[in-house]
């Protein structure tokens, strides 16, 4: 029997952020590049600074039309995300977060669901920099392979997944993203409210989320999103965000880069099973070796009586 991914809200959750970004920073489609340090020399001071850069789409922002155009791609791209690189590289200037990956200030900023300022730009900038690497020109189709497979097995049919995915993304009630992520292998998340808890783990699943809040909170893998804030459609569908949606699904996703981000959160989920394991198992070895020590204690105790 398949199982059918509920489309949840983001809300309220946060995850220890151990070990996610190391490999989501290693994925060349995930990388959150930052500038190299740049010094500056004033009145004999040297003031050192970590600059986030304004990360172009990996496409001529004219090469989505006419799905998309370039006057959309141009405003969004090029204001709204250059005012969410501008602003974080301001808000985190000689503050703990200077200097830290992008994606560790989201999870430190996130606190617990109680925002520190820099979550927003840092999250916003993380989520467009995806966005644009989601979609190519010549986009849409049906995905094959692994990550086929996968989809029939939690969601009944690739269109089963597009309905959930479209269902998600027009309910999201105003602004915010729809994701399908990997749940990896931890059901227990700590310190997060798990918004998949009666799903199983190792599957696909269809999130939501508001504002800029995205799936790297509870330590899952995001695949794929598209972005329902208003100024990514209203210019050229107005206030049909259905039909954007829709045109996104069929025109614009590129299953490639979706197979190859799945790829890339099995590998480190397996990863990170094999380390637990070999960390259960030195716990093991530590408490084998202290219930020795007691023993060889209390028999050199009895000898010496």
């Amino acid at each position: 029997m398949h199982s059918t991914a509920v489309a949840t809200s983001l809300t309220c959750a946060l995850l220890p952020f151990q070990g996610i970004l190391g490999a989501l920073e290693s994925n060349h489609c995930l990388q959150w590049r930052k500038q190299e340090r740049r010094c500056s020399q004033k009145a004999r001071r040297t003031l050192v600074a970590a600059q986030f850069e304004l990360k172009p789409p990996p496409y001529s922002l004219n090469a989505l039309e006419p799905h998309m155009s370039h006057e959309i791609i141009e405003y969004h791209w090029g204001k709204h995300q250059r005012g969410y690189v501008e602003n974080l590289n301001r808000q985190i200037l000689g503050s703990e977060l200077d200097g830290m990956a992008l994606g560790d200030i989201i999870l430190v900023s996130y606190n617990k669901g109680d925002l520190l300022p820099a979550f927003n730009n840092a999250a916003q900038i993380w989520n467009h920099e995806f966005f644009w690497e989601s979609m190519k020109p010549g986009g849409g189709g049906k995905p094959s392979g692994d990550l086929l497979e996968l989809i029939e097995r939690d969601f009944g049919s690739f269109e089963g997944l597009v309905r959930e995915f479209k269902l998600a993304a027009s309910t999201q009630f105003g602004s915010g993203w729809a994701w399908l992520a990997y749940k990896a292998n931890r059901l227990d998340v700590g310190n997060a409210i798990n918004p998949c808890p009666s799903e199983e783990d190792k599957k696909l699943v269809v999130v939501k989320s508001p504002n800029a809040v995205n799936p790297l909170v509870w330590d899952y893998s995001p695949l794929l999103t598209v972005d329902v804030w208003e100024h990514a459609y209203y210019l050229d569908y107005e206030n049909r965000r259905a039909d954007y949606i829709s045109v996104f699904m069929e025109k614009l996703v590129s299953w490639e880069i979706v197979s190859y981000r799945l790829e890339m959160a099995k590998a480190r989920a397996n990863e990170r099973e094999e380390e637990r394991k070999r960390e259960e198992e030195e716990e093991n070895m530590s408490d084998i070796e202290a219930v020795e020590m007691y023993l060889d204690s209390e028999t050199d105790e009895s000898e010496t009586e």
